[in-house]
């Protein structure tokens, strides 16, 4: 009963999402074409100083129609994304205000969905079944491609925020406040949840996170103390993870050789992972089929346009990703989705490649990487066609597949963080606050939500070794994301300015947040120990009032700095 309701307030939520997209949708486009347009006939001292202070002069304008005409005269403020937020928000609903954060809400909501859910559905998906395809043993893709998995969107933000430069502090903001999240929150949470339960964790796995995510804290805080930032350094910073790799697949080697029931042993991955999940998953794909005949049962006795109405509305956030992530999974087959996904997947890429090198007018190349997709996307297409069955999916030549579902669900994910960072570093110009301080709490929180609902489920329905998993995973995430994903980040930026030295935007609360993280851990490294290593509501209750004093101060400090700027740009 309880997963029906659950079944039943998903299918609700999506609806909601849904409906929250086309609302956003509608009312951007109504507005785009239907707003008032203003043209300024006189120019003030106030406009003309401000101009010359660079997108933070914006703060220094008081009436919407200054700003919208402050924003038309320079290059766009926020450089990541494909819609310019601030020119909508002030050129667009300078009358409605409200209107303009509802729907801007409404948008954020559906941007965070889209990127939780593609990671989930078809990013983690085709991970796992390279991990099978490659028979990768269960320790190495646990610290691999699961980390990947399970920290992707915080990784694409990360990457995202660099790539855009101008905006590298949320993506730093963001890693941190999704370890700082992960490693008090989750953690503080699931041990309150579970504390009567005297789960008894390993030593030697706990000591060994609990180092390498201080080394990377350490190092990290090097990183932003340096003035300037080669290649190298980020080189050196990432494969740190390398090391973390290796001590962990040595340790799992020496653990099985020592004793063949470890708790890192394949059959306990296996039953905890492929068992009680997937009994999970089937349970509820039943209900949910159960949820969805009754409501069709419950729609016809009413009216049969209810259900042609529900599946329409279900449509937008599914149906785009759908014809372009090519999907071979035995439950999910269809061939007419896969031939058209490996059609117009060719054709998504070379428009995100022709937006990446031109924004400005169509060019010759631009037509040429159009035709390219187009030819590819008609040979992939054909031979799809050819090569596959209705009734089944594809047993060979699976990694083309494979690697193209990867693939496409990167770009996906990549676009929706482009899109999520701009939104967010759009409302801080807004609201005249820190940028870092949305990455740290709103995006690091949004993105983290997920790893604090699977992680206690498992932790209290998963058994012993359920909740061993998802405490060791509470610390495995925020090493991935910090070494490898904030790792890739700098290089990336590194190498695009590279034998140039670059230099991060400093947040001057961004070591005093390292200092809080660094403090939760080595609460963590104090108590456990003492406690015999029993997750207890003692040590939960610890690690959630470090993190609340963290945010409470971060959260004051940013807006005692905005009250500021405010007073000093009047």
């Amino acid at each position: 009963m309880g997963t029906f309701v659950s079944a039943s307030k998903y299918r609700n939520y999506l609806l909601f999402l849904n409906i929250s997209f086309l609302l956003a949708f509608f009312g951007f486009l109504i507005l785009q074409f239907y707003s008032q347009q203003f043209v300024l006939l006189n120019t003030n001292h106030t406009f003309l100083r401000t101009h010359k202070l660079g997108c933070q002069g914006l703060h220094g304008l008081d009436h919407y129609q200054d700003k919208c005409f402050y924003l038309k005269s320079k290059s766009p403020c926020v450089h990541q994304g494909y819609i310019d937020y601030l020119q909508l928000f002030y050129c667009n609903f300078g009358t409605f205000p409200l209107l303009g954060f509802a729907l801007l809400f409404l948008w954020l909501l559906v941007l965070f969905y889209i990127l939780g859910n593609t990671a989930s559905e078809y990013f983690c998906s085709s991970l796992e079944s390279i991990s099978s395809l490659f028979k990768l043993s269960p320790t190495i893709a646990g610290v691999t491609l699961l980390s990947l998995g399970n920290g992707a969107p915080d990784v694409f933000a990360s990457i995202v925020s660099f790539a855009g430069g101008g905006a590298t502090e949320v993506g730093v903001s963001t890693i941190v406040g999704g370890a700082s999240f992960v490693s008090c929150v989750v953690v503080g949470v699931m041990s309150i949840a579970i504390r009567r339960r005297s789960i008894q964790v390993s030593k030697s796995d706990f000591v060994r996170d609990i180092f390498f995510l201080l080394l990377a804290i350490l190092c990290l805080a090097v990183i932003l103390l340096e003035k300037d930032i080669s290649v190298w350094d980020s080189v050196t910073f990432s494969s740190i993870y390398i090391a973390y790799v290796v001590v962990v697949y040595v340790l799992h080697r020496h653990s099985n050789n020592s004793s063949p029931e470890s708790d890192l042993t394949v059959p306990i991955l296996e039953g905890v992972e492929k068992g009680e999940i997937n009994t999970l998953e089937e349970g509820f794909v039943e209900d949910c089929y159960g949820t969805e005949l009754k409501k069709r049962c419950c729609c016809l006795r009413s009216s049969p346009f209810c259900v042609v109405l529900v599946s329409i509305l279900e449509m937008p956030l599914y149906l785009p990703r759908r014809l372009t992530i090519p999907v071979i999974f035995e439950e999910r087959w269809s061939k007419g989705y896969a031939v058209v996904s490996v059609t117009l997947a060719p054709l998504l890429l070379s428009t995100l490649v022709n937006y990446q090198i031109g924004k400005g007018a169509f060019s010759v190349s631009q037509l040429v990487i159009y035709g390219v997709g187009l030819l590819l996307g008609l040979v992939f297409g054909i031979l799809a066609f050819v090569t596959t069955e209705s009734s089944c999916p594809p047993r060979k030549c699976l990694f083309p597949w494979l690697a193209a579902g990867f693939l496409m669900s990167v770009a996906w994910s990549y676009i929706t963080a482009q899109e999520l960072v701009g939104l967010l570093v759009s409302l801080a110009y807004i609201f005249g606050i820190n940028p870092s301080i949305l990455g740290f709490t709103v995006l690091a929180w949004g993105n983290s939500i997920g790893d604090l609902v699977t992680n206690l489920t498992m932790a209290l329905n998963g058994g012993p070794e359920g909740a061993k998993i998802a405490f060791s995973g509470c610390y495995a995430g925020p090493i991935f994301n910090t070494l490898f994903g904030l790792g890739m980040s700098l290089i990336g930026y590194c190498w695009s300015n590279y034998p140039s030295s670059i230099v991060i935007s400093k947040d001057p609360y961004l070591l005093q947040t390292l200092g809080f993280l660094a403090a939760g851990l080595i609460w963590a490294l104090m108590v456990l120990p003492r406690r015999d290593m029993r997750i207890d509501g003692v040590f939960g209750g610890g690690l959630l009032v470090i993190y609340s004093v963290c945010i409470s101060l971060r959260v004051f400090q940013a807006f005692g700095d905005a009250q500021q700027d405010g007073i000093s740009s009047s």
